[in-house]
C-alpha cells in the first residue's frame, strides 16, 4: 500500500492579473506597432484571471537567449522546490532525514548537477537519499511521478518518497514569437511547485484519517502518431511551444477507452468515481475531457477554480488539484477517485486512488 501523507503547493512571487500579463506579451512577442487583438481574445479564452510569474513583468524582455532564462530557471526552481518540500514535510509529520527517494520532475529548465541533487543538502536530506529525476513528461508528470513513487514504494514498506515537481512556464516564452502556439502558451501557463510526501505500508502514530488517499493502482498510455501534438522545439531561444489545436481531438478519441479499461480492471466503472482530479490542460482540453468521459457538469470544478486562479502550472497542475481536492471536497473514506493528467508523447497518465 502506498499512503499519500501530505500535498503542499507553492506559487512563484509574483501575482499578475491576466491582462497585465497580456499587455506584457504585447510588448516582447508582438512586432511594434501590430494589431493585438487576436491577442487578447486568445488571452480572455483560457479563462485564466491571474497568474504568478518568477520574475517582475519587466525583466522579462531582457532575458536573452536560452543560457540566461535557465540561470533563472535554476535558482529559482532550487528556492521554490526548497519551500514546497519543506511544507510538505512539515504537513506529514516527518523530517528530511526520513526521506528515502526523491523524485523531481520539470520540463521548463534543465540542470546538472539535477535540482533534486541541489537540494540535497539544502533540505538535509540524508547521503545515501535516492533519487530520480524525471524530464520531458510536461503536463503529465506529477501524475506519471506519482506512478513512479508508487512503484518503488510497493517493494519497499516504510520507505517514505517525496515527489516534487516546479514548472516555471513563464521563463520559456518566446520573445518576438507572434505564433498561435506561442500566444496561447503566454495566455495559459504559470509558475509554481508541489511536493507529495508518500510512505509504503503504515506508519505507526500516524492517523491515517487526518492523511491522504492511498495509491491503488497506474496506467500509462502513448498514443500513436501523436509526436508533433505537444513538446518542445529546442532552439537558441529556449523551448519554443508545440501546441497542436488537436489535442482536444486526442482526448475525445482516447480517453474514455483508456479511463474504463483501467477502472474496469479493477471491478470499478466511471460512475462509482467519486473525485476527479484533472490536470487543467485549458477549457478546451477539460470541456473534451467533460464530453469524453459523460461527466456531470460540476465534476471538474475544482480543476476549474485551480485554472482561474493561476494558470496552468504543467506537471504541478495536477498535484495542486489533489490538494484542493483534500481540503475542499474530500471524498467518503473507501470510494474510488482517479487522478488524470495528458501531456507530450502523446501520453495519458492514470492513476487510481482510494480515499
Amino acid at each position: 500500500m502506498t499512503r499519500i501523507a501530505a500535498v503542499h503547493g507553492a506559487l512563484a512571487p509574483h501575482r499578475r492579473t491576466q491582462s497585465e500579463i497580456t499587455d506584457m506579451v504585447a510588448r516582447t512577442c508582438l512586432p511594434e506597432g501590430s494589431d493585438r487583438r487576436v491577442l487578447d481574445r486568445l488571452h480572455r479564452s483560457v479563462k485564466v484571471s491571474s497568474r504568478h510569474m518568477t520574475l517582475p513583468l519587466e525583466r522579462y524582455g531582457e532575458l536573452e537567449g536560452f543560457g540566461a532564462a535557465n540561470d533563472v530557471f535554476i535558482a529559482a526552481a532550487t528556492d521554490l522546490g526548497a519551500k514546497a518540500v519543506r511544507g510538505a514535510l512539515h504537513m506529514a509529520g516527518l523530517t528530511a532525514a526520513d526521506v528515502d527517494l526523491l523524485i523531481f520532475t520539470s520540463v521548463t529548465g534543465i540542470a546538472t548537477p539535477s535540482i533534486d541533487a541541489r537540494l540535497a543538502g539544502r533540505l538535509g536530506l540524508r547521503p545515501d537519499v535516492k533519487r530520480l529525476p524525471l524530464f520531458g513528461l510536461g503536463c503529465a508528470g506529477g501524475a506519471a511521478g506519482l506512478a513512479r513513487m508508487h512503484d518503488y514504494l510497493l517493494g519497499r514498506p516504510g520507505h517514505v518518497a517525496v515527489l516534487l515537481s516546479v514548472e516555471l512556464c513563464s521563463l520559456t516564452f518566446q520573445r518576438n514569437d507572434a505564433s498561435m502556439a506561442n500566444l496561447v502558451a503566454t495566455g495559459l501557463f504559470g509558475d509554481g511547485a508541489a511536493a507529495v510526501v508518500a510512505y509504503g505500508g503504515e506508519r505507526p502514530g500516524r492517523p491515517e484519517e487526518t492523511a491522504g488517499p492511498t495509491i491503488v493502482d497506474s496506467r500509462s498510455h502513448l498514443y500513436p502518431d501523436t509526436g508533433r501534438v505537444m513538446g518542445w522545439n529546442i532552439k537558441n531561444s529556449g523551448f519554443q511551444v508545440i501546441l497542436d489545436p488537436a489535442v482536444p481531438d486526442v482526448v475525445r478519441r482516447y480517453l474514455a477507452d483508456d479511463v474504463e479499461g483501467f477502472l474496469g480492471d479493477h471491478g470499478i466503472k466511471p460512475k462509482d468515481v467519486t473525485a476527479w482530479v484533472c490536470h487543467p490542460g485549458g477549457p478546451k482540453v477539460l470541456q473534451a475531457v467533460t464530453e469524453a468521459l459523460d461527466l456531470p457538469e460540476e465534476a471538474l470544478d475544482v480543476t476549474w477554480r485551480h485554472l482561474a486562479d493561476v494558470g496552468n502550472l504543467s506537471s504541478s497542475s495536477v498535484l495542486h488539484v489533489l490538494r484542493d481536492t483534500l481540503a475542499q471536497r474530500r471524498p467518503p473514506p473507501g470510494t474510488p477517485g482517479l487522478l488524470l493528467a495528458m501531456g507530450p508523447g502523446f501520453a495519458c497518465e492514470l492513476v487510481l486512488l482510494r480515499w
